[in-house]
C-alpha cells in the first residue's frame, strides 16, 4: 500500500464517546496501572488504595467536594514516583522497582531499616562495590532518603498542577511521606500540619501493601503498630470500624474493582475532557514516563515533535496532528515497567535484560486501551518498534500491518535515540543519524517519513527563530 492511499485510507480510530463524554476517573485509574508498574506494585494497587481512602473519608464525613479532590489524591499519590528511580538504583545497586516493592514492607525504626539495605544493597555487584555502596548509605542514610522522599513527591504535586487539579490535590501528593509525629521526610510536617488528603493516602497504602503481604489481619495490625507514629489516630480508627464490615473486604478484592469505584459518586463526576485537557493529561504522563531515567529526559516530548514536523511534510490534517502527538507523548508508557537497571546499563543488554525490555510495547498498549480517549494510540505503543521487514518486536509485524501513525513515531523515536546522550556512546549529529537510518531504509523504516522528516529537521534547522524568518 502506498502512502497517498494510507494517508487516506488509515484514520485513526474514533474513541467510544467523544472526549467530553468520558470520566476523568477512568482515565485516571487506567493511568495508574503505569504508577503501580514503577512502583513495583501489583497491579490496581492505586485503585485498592483509592477505595480503601475513600472508605475512609466517607467515615470521618469528607462533604461531596473534598471526597472529589480526595479521590483524584489517591489514584495520583505515586505521580512522582519515576522521579527517583535512576537514583535508587545508582545508590543502591538494585533494581529500583523490587527495591520499591519491598521498603514498602519496612517497619519503623533503625533497625529495621539497617536490615533492610544490608539485604537490598549491591546483591550482584562486587564485593568491594558493595562495600562502599553500603557504607555511603549508612553514613549519610537520613540525607539519601530525604533527597529521594523530596524529589518525588515536590515533582508529584507540580504534575498534578498541570493536570489542573487543585492545590488540595497537590498537597495531598507532595505529603505522602510525612508521618503524625513529625518522623517523616522531607519536610518533618507534625500532626494537622500534614495534609489530610496525604494523611488517608499514606494509612490506605500501607493497608494495600500489608492487606497483600499478611492478609486483612495483618493490615490492621500494622495500622495499630504505627498509631500516632505514623498515622493519626483518629484515620486508624475509622479503618478499624471500616475493617469489621465483610462487604469492604469483598469489594476491595473484587475483579470488578475499577468499575464499583467508577460508580462511586466522586468517579461519577464529569469533567469537561476537551482536546486540551487531553493533551495537558498526555504531556503530564510523558513527563512521568521521561523522569524515569536521566537518558530521556524530553525524549517523549521530541518524539512528539519530530512526529508532528514528519506528518505536517506527509500532508497530515491538523487534526491528525494533534492525535498523533498525544499517540508519541504516551509511546514509552510501558518504560515505567522497566528497571533502571536495564535502561540505564552501560553496556549490551544480556538475554534477560532484552526480554524485560522487550515487554515495553505491550504494556505500554494494554494501559492505553483501557482509556476509551486513547484506545486507538495503543497501537502505535504497541508497533513503535516493529520493522517493515518484520524483524522487529513485539508481535513481528510486516510491512502493511504497521500504519502510518506508528512508522512516523518509529523514525522520530530512533532519530530522537539517536541524536540524545545515551549510556553508552554521546549524541550523534543529526546527519550521522540520518545517514545511519537511511541504511534502513524500506527495512526498518518507511522511506517516506524517513524522507519527510530529514526535509522537516533541515527546513527547522535553517529557521532564524530570534527573527521568524528562513535563514
Amino acid at each position: 500500500m502506498s502512502v497517498a492511499v494510507l494517508l487516506t485510507s488509515r484514520e485513526p480510530p474514533r474513541p467510544a464517546r467523544v472526549p467530553g463524554d468520558v470520566r476523568l476517573a477512568e482515565v485516571l485509574g487506567a493511568l495508574s496501572h503505569a504508577l503501580d508498574m514503577t512502583e513495583g506494585q501489583s497491579p490496581g494497587h492505586g485503585l485498592r488504595c483509592c477505595w480503601i481512602g475513600l472508605h475512609i473519608g466517607q467515615a470521618i464525613g469528607l462533604r461531596a467536594a473534598e471526597l472529589g479532590d480526595l479521590y483524584y489524591a489517591l489514584l495520583l499519590k505515586d505521580l512522582g514516583c519515576s522521579s527517583n528511580a535512576a537514583r535508587i538504583c545508582a545508590l543502591y545497586l538494585a533494581d529500583d522497582r523490587g527495591f520499591k516493592h519491598d521498603f514498602k514492607l519496612v517497619g519503623d525504626g533503625l533497625p529495621q531499616a539497617l536490615r533492610f539495605v544490608l539485604s537490598h544493597t549491591g546483591l550482584k555487584a562486587g564485593f568491594a562495590e558493595r562495600v562502599r555502596a553500603i557504607v555511603a548509605i549508612v553514613q549519610n542514610g537520613g540525607e539519601i532518603a530525604r533527597d529521594l522522599i523530596e524529589t518525588r513527591c515536590q515533582r508529584g504535586a507540580d504534575i498534578a498542577r498541570r493536570m489542573r487539579f487543585s492545590e488540595a490535590v497537590a498537597s495531598g501528593i507532595r505529603d505522602l511521606d510525612e508521618h503524625w509525629d513529625g518522623g517523616g521526610k522531607p519536610l518533618g510536617l507534625r500532626g494537622e500540619a500534614i495534609s489530610l488528603f496525604a494523611r488517608i493516602a499514606l494509612l490506605a497504602q500501607v493497608v494495600d501493601v500489608f492487606h497483600t503481604s499478611a492478609g486483612e489481619a495483618g493490615a490492621v495490625a500494622e495500622l495499630r503498630r504505627r498509631r500516632g507514629i505514623w498515622f493519626d489516630p483518629a484515620l486508624v480508627d475509622a479503618f478499624v470500624r471500616i475493617s469489621l464490615d465483610r462487604g469492604f473486604w469483598t469489594g476491595l478484592t473484587s475483579p470488578d474493582l475499577e468499575a464499583a469505584l467508577f460508580d462511586l459518586e466522586p468517579g461519577q463526576r464529569r469533567v469537561a475532557l476537551d482536546d486540551g485537557y487531553l493533551d495537558d493529561i498526555a504531556a503530564a504522563f510523558a513527563q512521568v514516563v521521561d523522569a524515569k531515567s536521566p537518558f530521556t529526559h524530553g525524549h517523549s516530548q521530541r518524539v512528539a515533535l519530530f512526529a508532528v514536523m514528519t506528518a505536517d511534510r506527509l500532508g497530515l490534517s491538523p487534526e491528525r496532528r494533534r492525535w498523533l502527538r498525544r499517540a508519541a507523548l504516551l509511546h514509552d508508557i510501558g518504560k515505567l515497567g522497566v528497571s533502571n537497571q536495564v535502561l540505564d546499563k552501560a553496556g549490551p543488554l544480556d538475554d534477560a535484560e532484552w526480554a524485560q525490555m522487550r515487554t515495553h510495547p505491550g504494556a505500554g498498549a494494554a494501559i492505553l486501551s483501557r482509556i476509551d480517549a486513547f484506545a486507538g494510540m495503543a497501537r502505535v505503543a504497541a508497533g513503535h518498534h516493529e520493522r517493515l521487514d518484520g524483524r522487529g518486536y513485539p508481535s513481528g509485524l510486516k510491512g502493511e500491518a504497521i500504519d502510518l501513525e506508528t512508522r512516523i513515531v518509529s523514525v522520530a523515536d530512533v532519530f530522537d535515540a539517536l541524536t540524545a546522550e545515551r549510556p553508552y556512546r554521546a549524541a550523534m549529529p543529526p546527519e550521522q543519524a540520518f545517514a545511519i537510518m537511511e541504511r534502513d531504509a524500506g527495512t526498518a523504516f518507511d522511506p517516506a517519513c524517513l524522507a519527510a522528516l530529514r526535509e522537516a529537521v533541515a527546513a527547522f534547522d535553517s529557521f532564524d527563530h530570534a527573527t521568524g524568518s528562513p535563514t
